[in-house]
C-alpha cells in the first residue's frame, strides 16, 4: 500500500473504534460520509484491502494490442531508427492507428531504440519576454548542415527568419551564405509579410563591417555599413546585433528542431537537389510548422508595414558611388559602362552617380531620380594601344669598355664621336 492508503486505513480504524466521528473521517479522506459508511461495511468482509483500488494489478481495457506494439517497434527499427519518440509517433500515424508519443517512448526504451536523456544543466541567462505583435522583431540567421545527407550537395545553407512573437517561420535553401543570397530571402519575406520593425542577427561580416580601432561609426557610409546594413536603413528596419548565440535563442532552437525534423522529412520525401528541397519546404514543411509550432501573438495588432512605393529591386542590390568620365562612362570592377545618349544631362561629366548592380545581373544608374540602364563597353582591337618593339641596348666589347670609362671623363661629345666613328667602321 502507498502512504496515502495507509493514512486512509488509519482513519477508518479510528472511526470504527469511535475515536473520531464519520464526518471527521470523511473530511480527512476528502470523501462523503456515505462513502465512509460503505468502506466500514466492506472492511468487515474484505479487511484492510478495502483501501486499495480494485483495478490495481489488472490489465487496462484500453491497452493496445500486442501485435500493434510488435509491428510498431519493427517499423521504427527499420525506417525510423534515428527518430525521437515524438517524431516517430507522428510518422507512425501514416501506417496505422494513432499512438501517443509517451507510449512510443516506452516501447522504444523497452526495445533498446531510445535511451532516456538526463536534463542538461546549462548556464542561466536572463529571460526575455516575447514581443507582443507580429512584425515587432524578426530573428534572422543561417544554418549550414548536411540537409540532404548523402543524396545531394554535401553542404547547403538554410536562411531562416522567425517572428519573435508568434514563431512564424520563413526560410529558403541557398547555395552560399552571401549578402546577395540573404537579400533574395529578405525580398521574398518582404513581399509576403511586409516590413518588420526590427531584425535581430549575429555580428557577421555581411551585417557589420570589421573596422580599424578608432574608426568613426556615427554616420552611415561606405565604410561604416555593409550592403545589407544600407538596405535595412533604406527600408526603415532597425538592425539589432546579438552578442551571444543565447541572445537569439529562438532562432537557434528553431535550427535544432529543423536539423532533426526537416532532415528526416527531406529523406522521407526522397529530395535530392536544392530546388526540390525548397519546393518541399514551401509546400509541405512550412505549412506543417504553422500548424504545430506557431503561437498566437499577445496582441492582434500587426506591426508589419506596407512596402508602399519602395523599389525593392533598387534597395536590395549592390550599391556604390562612381564618378562619370568625360566619355560618359562609369567604371565598375575592371570594366567601363556606358550611359545611353537619351540619359545625358548638362553637368553630368565629373559628377557622382549611384550605381546599382541588381540581383538579376543588370547595371543601373540613378540620374536625377530616374533609373537608367547601363551597357558594358566592349574593348576592341582598334582601341587597344599597339605593342611597342623592345629597344636594343648597346653592349660594348671588353676593349671598348676601357675607352668608355675614359670618354665618360672627357665628356659626352667625345663619346658620341667615338660611337659614330666605330659604328660606321663596323657597318663597312
Amino acid at each position: 500500500m502507498s502512504q496515502r492508503e495507509r493514512d486512509r486505513l488509519h482513519w477508518l480504524k479510528q472511526a470504527e473504534a469511535k475515536q473520531i466521528t464519520q464526518a471527521q473521517t470523511a473530511e480527512r479522506m476528502t470523501v462523503s460520509e456515505r462513502w465512509v459508511r460503505k468502506l466500514l461495511s466492506r472492511r468487515k468482509r474484505e479487511g484492510d484491502r478495502v483501501v486499495v483500488h480494485g483495478l490495481r494489478g489488472r490489465r487496462s481495457n484500453r491497452r493496445l494490442a500486442e501485435s500493434l506494439r510488435r509491428s510498431a517497434v519493427e517499423l521504427i527499427g527499420k525506417q525510423y531508427r534515428d527518430f525521437g519518440p515524438t517524431l516517430a509517433a507522428e510518422y507512425l500515424q501514416q501506417h496505422g492507428p494513432k499512438v501517443g508519443k509517451e507510449t512510443v517512448r516506452k516501447w522504444m526504451i523497452e526495445a533498446g531504440l531510445w535511451r532516456a536523456k538526463r536534463a542538461r544543466v546549462s548556464k542561466v541567462h536572463v529571460w526575455r519576454a516575447r514581443r507582443e505583435s507580429c512584425g515587432e522583431l524578426v530573428q534572422w540567421d543561417t544554418s549550414v548542415h548536411a540537409w540532404l545527407e548523402d543524396r545531394g550537395p554535401a553542404t547547403m545553407y538554410l536562411v531562416a527568419l522567425i517572428d519573435d512573437a508568434s514563431n512564424r517561420l520563413h526560410a529558403r535553401f541557398v547555395h552560399a551564405d552571401t549578402a546577395e543570397q540573404n537579400m533574395r530571402v529578405l525580398w521574398s519575406y518582404l513581399e509576403r509579410y511586409g516590413r518588420p520593425q526590427a531584425v535581430y542577427t549575429d555580428q557577421a561580416g555581411m551585417f557589420q563591417p570589421t573596422l580599424a580601432r578608432g574608426w568613426k561609426r556615427d554616420d552611415p557610409g561606405g565604410k561604416t555599413e555593409t550592403q545589407i546594413g544600407r538596405a535595412l536603413r533604406e527600408l526603415g528596419i532597425e538592425w539589432i546585433a546579438a552578442h551571444s548565440p543565447q541572445a537569439k535563442g529562438r532562432v537557434e532552437r528553431c535550427f535544432r528542431t529543423l536539423q532533426d525534423r526537416l532532415v528526416k522529412g527531406l529523406r522521407h520525401a526522397g529530395v535530392r537537389s536544392l530546388e526540390q528541397a525548397n519546393t518541399y519546404l514551401e509546400e509541405v514543411f512550412l505549412p506543417f510548422w504553422s500548424k504545430r509550432f506557431v503561437k498566437q501573438a499577445a496582441s492582434a495588432a500587426e506591426a508589419h508595414r506596407p512596402l508602399g512605393k519602395l523599389e525593392l529591386a533598387s534597395i536590395l542590390s549592390v550599391v556604390e558611388t562612381r564618378r562619370v568620365a568625360n566619355d560618359y562612362t562609369v567604371p565598375w570592377r575592371g570594366a567601363k559602362w556606358q550611359i545611353p545618349r537619351t540619359a545625358l544631362r548638362p553637368g553630368l561629366r565629373g559628377s557622382q552617380l549611384r550605381i546599382e548592380q541588381r540581383l538579376d545581373g543588370s547595371m543601373v544608374a540613378r540620374i536625377e531620380g530616374e533609373f537608367v540602364g547601363l551597357q558594358r563597353c566592349e574593348e576592341t582591337a582598334a582601341t587597344r594601344a599597339p605593342a611597342q618593339p623592345p629597344r636594343k641596348r648597346f653592349k660594348p666589347s671588353p676593349g671598348q669598355s676601357r675607352w668608355m670609362n675614359g670618354f665618360r671623363v672627357a665628356g659626352s661629345a667625345a663619346w658620341r664621336a667615338y660611337r659614330q666613328q666605330h659604328g660606321e667602321a663596323r657597318s663597312t
